[in-house]
């Protein structure tokens, strides 16, 4: 808990994601940072004069008050140094130095994660089609992230929860502010997660910082609606640029929510899909991550058969138990999506 405190002074100050990571770099933990000589913050690139500046006070005035607000709103301090980080935050640019838990957060290096994404002035429409997707992804072994916004985003949430399988929710303020019952019921199957401190004031630069955190930790994104100029495509920028694969749902060609969805459909690296088609590029994804080959060669290690067995749960041993859906597959078993160490059956 006495590391925390250091980890907390960090996170609270008013300085850039980029700076937080070069002092990371730099030091190699916050502790050791703030214990640094006077002066040790200045002259590095990532760093500016303003943002050294801000190091060099190294006030822990309100650091004991940010950790009873984490332990009043049940919230995991999960610094970058901890070993249950996820690496493929790691791999940013820019990593966020420090996590704020509320949950579980699912083996996102280890199985897919994909993120189900959309306006918020969703039409019935995309309502269903989000929350139906959702529903499939999650049924299908795949962990579904949302932004946790209204329309597109809270759709899949719910479908990912009516199919009892793992949600992450990523948030662009501290957790205090989203107050929504939603976020509860995706804690209590996933994680929902934010880089901000308990108290921290909102700007509206967080949610261009929350997009890369969730691109971060996705293995796809899925835009089931959006406007040409809209809050989504900027994700998808994101998205892209980290080398993540884009999945647009068409709609209507008159309809101005599709606009965004359908211009996706044609861009290089975009792809239009079918309802079956996201569940169909698990196979790959879990390629990609290392579990098994195209080919369909058998798992190379034990932790990789348990992780394929999953991807199997539908027609696995522990199918014929289960009730079955209104389209006759077994419905989710939360065995096979919530823990890769149990496998089905």
């Amino acid at each position: 808990m006495e590391t925390n405190r250091y980890w907390i002074w960090l996170s609270q100050l008013n300085i850039s994601p980029r700076a937080r990571a070069c002092v990371v770099q730099l030091f190699g933990d916050a502790e050791t940072a703030f214990l640094s000589k006077p002066g040790s913050f200045s002259g590095h690139a990532g760093i500016s004069a303003r943002e050294a500046a801000q190091l060099e006070l190294r006030d822990l005035t309100d650091v004991d008050r940010t950790l009873a607000r984490c332990r009043a709103q049940d919230l995991t301090v999960l610094p970058i140094t901890d070993p249950s980080y996820p690496d493929c935050l790691r791999q940013l640019f820019d990593p966020p130095a420090v996590l704020f838990v509320r949950g579980t957060l699912p083996p996102v290096d280890e199985i897919p994660v994909l993120a189900v994404i959309g306006t918020r002035r969703a039409s019935p429409y995309g309502i269903k089609m989000g929350g139906e997707l959702a529903a499939r992804l999650a049924a299908d072994g795949a962990v579904v992230l949302s932004l946790l916004t209204q329309g597109i985003d809270e759709a899949a949430a719910k479908g990912a929860l009516l199919s009892h399988g793992p949600c992450i929710g990523v948030l662009g303020t501290s957790h205090e502010v989203c107050r929504l019952s939603l976020v509860r019921e995706v804690a209590q199957t996933g994680a929902v997660i934010s880089e901000y401190p308990p108290g921290r004031v909102s700007m509206r630069h967080f949610f261009r910082e929350r997009n890369r955190i969730a691109a971060g930790l996705s293995d796809g994104v899925v835009v089931v609606e959006a406007p040409e100029k809209s809050g989504t495509r900027l994700f998808v920028s994101e998205a892209v640029e980290q080398g993540k694969d884009v999945f647009a749902v068409p709609g209507n060609a008159d309809s101005e929510n599709a606009a965004g969805t359908l211009s996706l459909c044609g861009a290089p690296g975009g792809a239009g899909l079918s309802f079956g088609g996201v569940p169909g590029t698990l196979p790959a994804l879990l390629f990609r991550k290392g579990y098994a080959s195209a080919a369909g060669e058998p798992p190379r290690t034990e932790k990789t058969a348990r992780c394929a067995q999953q991807t199997r749960c539908a027609s696995g041993p522990c199918a014929a138990s289960r009730p079955r859906q209104s389209d006759g597959r077994p419905a989710a078993d939360p065995r096979c999506h919530r823990c890769l160490f149990r496998p089905c059956g």
